[in-house]
């Protein structure tokens, strides 16, 4: 599996967020292999984006949104879930990252099966904190390189053609409701992979 270089996160934050659909998320763990297909995202931009973790400033909690690209920023949500985003913003903007909110679950399925204590695959990984109990993501994956052969990464999956993208407002949040930033593609799209 090739990774996906730094520069693919050195963009506009939304064309990364479009971009990342049909990469593989992958996760490692003692030698096994646990992967999905990227099927929904959401951006998460800095000044203009009341609705993103950054757009108060830098903190201890989001300060990968600051960092460098390519990046894992997990972060920890209603006392029980989380949820794991890319890094990506380009020159314009000091901070930004898609949240990879669903994937299609690949390599690894029994594994993930015993993660989520359940075997309707298509609901194995189709949330944001359903994807990361799935392939057992955690704090510990914070500021993981994405970009290398590590604990998780993201590598080439399938090309996503621009005009199949389905694009909404993003999912349970009250601010910038009127940004279309949470990308899909339909829920077959990936079914032959």
């Amino acid at each position: 599996m090739k990774t996906i270089p730094r520069s693919f996160y050195g963009k506009d934050t939304v064309d990364v967020a479009k971009n990342l659909l049909g990469k593989l998320l992958v996760r490692r763990i003692n030698g096994m292999i646990i992967s999905g297909i990227i099927s929904e995202t959401e951006a998460y931009r800095y000044k203009d984006d009341p609705a993103s973790h950054s757009f108060g400033g830098r903190t201890e909690r989001n300060k990968a949104m600051f960092g460098e690209v390519g990046r894992a920023y997990v972060y920890f949500t209603y006392g029980m879930h989380y949820c794991v985003n890319a890094v990506a913003k380009d020159e314009k903007y000091d901070a930004g990252a898609v949240l990879i909110r669903a994937i299609v679950p690949k390599d690894g399925i029994e594994f993930m099966i015993k993660q989520r204590k359940m075997d309707v695959i298509s609901n194995l990984a189709n949330g944001p904190a359903k994807l990361t109990q799935s392939l057992k993501i955690t704090k510990l994956q914070y500021g993981e390189d994405l970009t290398k052969v590590s604990a998780l990464y993201i590598a080439d999956g399938i090309s996503v053609k621009r005009s199949i993208i389905e694009s909404r407002p993003r999912i349970g949040i009250k601010k910038a409701t009127d940004n279309l930033w949470n990308f899909s593609v339909p829920k077959n799209y990936f079914v032959d992979y």
